[in-house]
């Protein structure tokens, strides 16, 4: 786990979130598939930490999602007081422009967290060759 160097940024349209996994993420280049995760409160203040799954198979591990629905459940639940987003980004080798295989995960996504409590709560960016680019759009931040 890792603390963003935006922590104390407030992030209130697609646009500051995409600015901010750019930002966490710089040019890397990933030589292999990862899934990462951050959350945001309502007023669009970041969690301090940004988990990194690696070794993400290039095919959605229906395992893998339900976790990650539960994850993404407690965190909204403990950390949030109910409510939030999570952030993720599907980080890869290769092209930045979106695959068949991105839009398999966003797909696999939806079908586990587009359940109540979680529904709309989540979003998904693409990194590779040092761009980020949005898959699944951030719902409207609303503030408290």
């Amino acid at each position: 786990m890792t603390t963003p160097p935006l922590a104390d940024a407030r992030v209130r349209s697609a646009d500051d979130l995409t600015d901010c996994w750019s930002a966490v993420l710089g040019s890397a280049e990933f030589g292999t598939r990862s899934l990462w995760l951050t959350w945001f409160a309502t007023d669009g203040r970041q969690l301090p930490v940004v988990v990194p799954v690696d070794d993400l198979p290039l095919a959605p591990d229906p395992a893998l999602l339900v976790g990650l629905r539960e994850v993404h459940r407690s965190v909204l639940g403990d950390q949030l007081g109910g409510a939030g987003h999570l952030a993720l980004a599907l980080c890869r080798p290769g092209a930045p422009q979106v695959t068949a295989d991105d839009d398999a995960w966003a797909e696999a996504l939806r079908s586990v967290l587009d359940d109540d409590p979680v529904a709309g709560t989540w979003s998904l960016h693409v990194a590779a060759s040092g761009t980020v680019v949005p898959l699944v759009g951030a719902p409207p931040v609303r503030s408290r």
